[in-house]
């Protein structure tokens, strides 16, 4: 039996170890993950780390796509998520319906968290480039409450450390004590999808394609939904 290394992006970490899992029983392959931002993943991967399967948002793969390093016709798409706005349970809900609303909330919270830009989070990078275009980045440093990882997010604001938090819905989801009360409005809109692909310099080639058959099998679509992504494949 084979052991299968997967590094992927904690967007999709929910449904890759319930998928994993249920993949283990029914192969007999074990498998080794490793969730992180889609910056630090990016870093092991082109510092020479080498999993069997890897899952970064779609820009990164394309690019490394574009210097041969995976298998042929290996690229696959995934799940794609949104990022969305929550507040502990119980708390009244700011009106974060238009830009402006969710620019006016975001001045009068206490505190926000979402992650660090440093960390190389998607959501997070994206957040510190709408906080320059709304003109509020000042402000909201006053009072951030940064983390590395989505579900830390959410779990500031569960904890009561952040009023209000923003990251991908897929990492909000598994955090109790939390109340998603929307996504980002208009124009602010930002959502992000997640590819696999295998490596070329994989130990485990076979096996990683069978991993991956079995993520993207049309019956799982509903798992998908369930973790806060919309499925990516047919």
């Amino acid at each position: 039996m084979a052991q299968i290394k997967v590094m992927a992006t904690g967007a999709v970490e929910t449904v890759v170890r319930l998928l994993g899992a249920e993949y283990e029983k029914a192969s007999g392959n074990t498998l080794d993950l490793s969730f992180g931002t889609a910056g630090s993943v990016r870093a092991r991967f082109e510092s020479g780390e080498v999993p069997d399967l890897l899952v970064l948002s779609a820009p990164f793969i394309a690019a490394l796509d574009k210097t041969g390093c995976f298998v042929p016709g290996s690229v696959t798409d995934l799940g794609r998520t949104v990022t969305g706005v929550a507040i502990k349970d119980g708390a009244p809900a700011p009106d974060i319906s238009t830009p402006d609303a969710f620019k006016q909330a975001m001045l009068k919270a206490g505190s926000v968290s979402f992650t660090d830009p440093k960390a190389g989070g998607s959501s997070g990078t994206y957040f510190a480039g709408m906080l320059q275009k709304l003109g509020i980045a000042d402000d909201i440093a006053k009072k951030a409450v940064p983390r590395n990882r989505g579900y830390q997010v959410a779990q500031a604001v569960a904890d009561g450390v952040a009023e209000i938090g923003t990251t991908f819905i897929s990492e909000m989801l598994p955090v109790k004590g939390v109340k998603i009360i929307g996504v980002l409005p208009g124009d602010l809109y930002f959502a992000n999808t997640y590819t696999a692909a295998i490596p070329a310099g994989s130990a485990q080639r076979a096996a990683a394609e069978s991993l991956l058959r079995t993520l993207t099998n049309p019956a799982t679509r509903s798992r998908w939904t369930d973790a806060g992504l919309e499925a990516a494949f047919p």
